[in-house]
């Protein structure tokens, strides 16, 4: 929903016959009733005395009730400020709860018959039926193939014991080659789930309608270049017509974003540092992802080049370091903790976490905190196994025909990490991940200018299978919370990390309800 007050995408498709009258042109029923909660937005904020007759009412009504026409007035504004709203972001902020109550479905999965998104589209329906709901939650699927669709909502209506889920859900029919359709799915959508990956040549149309539509999206991109050119190229657009552009929702980088938010708050004084060490824990058939993740990984070690120079460009001054700088650790090295080997965690989080805690320096002047990610391989046998895969790896993906032989056999070069089918039931059901972060800071009242760090803590996030178990549960849950919390999302639209979205909303104990746990292990001064 724009700013200006109509539904985006009217204009085009209502062409009326010339009236005899200026003041008699009809409108859609849409518009007409965005333009009534504008004009009752703008009331809100008008003086008492403002607009003619109705002004000269107002302003007795208000003399005779509060003791002055002005005192009424400030009283409400002093009163909406405390809200943390001004006059032209209540208007930006509205525009989440108009779209929801104009447009005919509140979610919206895109790309839902693909490997994720019809785990996404499970995860779904289960929230539709949620007991805690208090309110109805219309939704629909979307893709390219009407058969293919229906039978996901057949599969999904067979996994939940839900024979009539297939006449509850709409079908979108759009595809990411055919700007026109996804301009018609993001008229429908108060928010947009999409799921079609690799990102980095298949989001940006996406996100493109979902702004010129007034639809919110949110996506569970892992891919640092995209997210930071996204940012780059549409947060003001977005602002502009306040909607919600929130990338990397999933497991890239959820649990990593929010734990150091949440490490943060539980820390009796100022948090500094985090070290996150990630810990993936698998059943007897072993562990196994995709092949969609893997392509998304060898296209952007492929052109990671691209990345610094889009850094570079960006010209961001460096956020201050509070305390000592943390030193990074060897590319394989002892976590005494955990007993065991780790090397860094080459994910998007790293990337994520950085971009929002620059946003809450810059924006709520919150203490930066450096951080660092990691991931556990346990002993020099998988180390070894590990150092020859990341060998190959980043051998082959420098060469275009080496691109292609990684995309092509993915078991082979991944040592049976990644296939073409992805895990099985089973593999799923027994997976499950610990993210472990070790924070330190100092005390209250303690300078951080020349003293060392006098404060340390430890905090879990633990969940379910991470990439199609828990990654569907933080997407949904990232999208309540969107639906939901709109007051306590940032004052205006844009894009945005899951942190900087989310930090002062409820996400965190709406994930610890749905099985991704939130939780302090130790805290302890020096």
């Amino acid at each position: 929903m724009g700013r200006g007050g109509r539904l985006p995408g009217l204009e085009a498709d209502w062409q009326p016959e010339p009236p005899p009258k200026e003041a008699s042109r009809p409108r859609p029923p849409g518009q007409a009733a965005a333009l009534r909660l504008r004009r009752q937005t703008a009331w809100a904020w008008a003086p008492p005395w403002r607009g003619g007759a109705r002004g000269v009412k107002r302003a007795r009504r208000w003399r005779r009730r509060r003791g002055g026409c002005c005192a009424g007035y400030w009283g409400r504004c002093r009163r909406r400020r405390r809200r943390g709203l001004s006059a032209p972001r209540a208007w930006a902020r509205s525009g989440l709860v108009m779209a929801t109550e104009q447009r005919p479905f509140h979610l919206v999965v895109f790309g839902a018959s693909g490997f994720t998104g019809q785990f996404v589209t499970e995860e779904v329906a289960r929230e539709q039926v949620d007991p805690e709901r208090s309110s109805r939650l219309p939704w629909a699927v979307a893709g390219r193939s009407r058969e293919k669709l229906q039978r996901v909502l057949e599969k999904a209506a067979l996994k939940l014991g839900r024979p009539t889920l297939s006449s509850e859900v709409g079908i979108i029919i759009c595809d990411i080659a055919n700007p026109a359709s996804l301009d018609e799915m993001a008229k429908q959508a108060t928010v947009v789930l999409n799921c079609v990956g690799p990102y980095r040549f298949y989001g940006e149309p996406v996100i493109k309608a979902c702004i010129e539509n007034g639809a919110s999206c949110i996506d569970i991109s892992g891919e640092p270049q995209f997210l930071e050119l996204m940012q780059l190229k549409y947060h003001e657009k977005a602002a502009d017509k306040g909607v919600y552009i929130i990338g990397s929702s999933g497991f890239d980088s959820i649990p990593a974003d929010l734990g150091v938010i949440y490490t943060r708050n539980k820390m009796n004084g100022t948090l500094t540092a985090v070290e996150s060490f990630l810990t993936i824990h698998s059943g007897p058939e072993g562990l196994s992802i995709h092949d969609g993740t893997w392509k998304s990984a060898i296209y952007g070690f492929g052109d990671q080049s691209n990345l610094r120079k889009l850094r570079n460009a960006s010209n961001l001054k460096p956020v201050p370091l509070i305390g000592p700088k943390l030193k990074r650790r060897w590319p394989i090295s002892y976590c005494r903790e955990l007993k065991g080997y780790s090397i860094p965690f080459m994910g998007s989080d790293v990337s994520v976490v950085k971009r929002t805690q620059r946003y809450l320096y810059e924006n709520l002047e919150e203490s930066p905190v450096q951080y660092a990610a990691y991931v556990t391989v346990g002993g020099i046998t998988s180390v070894i196994k590990l150092m020859f895969a990341g060998l190959f790896f980043l051998f082959f993906v420098r060469f275009g025909i080496g691109r292609q032989l990684l995309i092509k056999f993915p078991w082979f070069f991944s040592f049976g990490y990644f296939s073409k089918q992805g895990p099985t039931q089973k593999q799923i059901d027994a997976a499950s991940f610990t993210l472990t972060f070790f924070g330190q800071g100092y005390s209250q009242g303690l300078g951080t200018d020349k003293n060392k760090p006098n404060i340390k803590i430890c905090t879990q996030v633990k969940g379910p299978e991470a990439g199609y178990v828990a990654t569907p549960i933080a997407m949904v849950q990232a999208a309540m919370t969107l639906l939901n919390d709109a007051s306590d999302l940032p004052k205006a639209g844009g894009v945005f990390t899951p942190g900087a979205a989310f930090s002062k909303t409820k996400l965190i104990d709406r994930l610890n309800k749905h099985g991704i746990e939130f939780s302090v292990i130790s805290s302890s001064e020096v």
